[in-house]
């Protein structure tokens, strides 16, 4: 009987931790036009990214997202498409890009560029996981 106890707390923690959402911190190096991307403290993905080109600035910070728009047009930039938007500061926001060949140096009006599959990704964790628990980290 104590066995069967046992089992099912076991089965219990082992289904409440399955739902657990997890924690995901983003940190975008502007130095090295890279991202890398943690859950729960273990980096799963790292990405080249395009921040903001001379001129321009990308905000150096501790964020957290304020809201998410799958299939985003820029109201800033003639209707510019900005698929998995991660709005992080007024107008800026993560978002995948078409200037894929543009990955991995300095591009952009502002925002932090990525290829569309990593974006879908990115929005996707942040998207079942909250907003609250995920962080995003710009350092120059």
């Amino acid at each position: 009987m104590a066995g069967m106890r046992i089992l099912a707390v076991m089965i219990a923690l082992a289904l409440a931790t399955g739902l657990a959402r997890a924690d995901v911190v983003v940190r975008i190096d502007l130095s090295e036009q890279q991202m890398s991307v943690a859950v729960n403290g273990w980096v799963r993905h790292r990405w080249p990214v395009s921040t903001a080109r001379r001129g321009k600035i990308t905000p150096v910070g501790d964020y957290k997202p304020q809201f998410l728009s799958r299939y985003h047009k820029s109201s800033l930039y003639n209707n510019a498409p900005m698929p998995y938007s991660i709005f992080f500061h007024g107008n800026y926001a993560i978002h995948g890009t078409d200037q894929i060949s543009r990955l991995g140096r300095p591009a952009s009006a502002g925002c932090v560029r990525l290829h569309p599959d990593n974006a879908a990704v990115l929005f996707e964790l942040a998207r079942a996981n909250g907003l609250d628990k995920t962080t995003i980290l710009i350092r120059e």
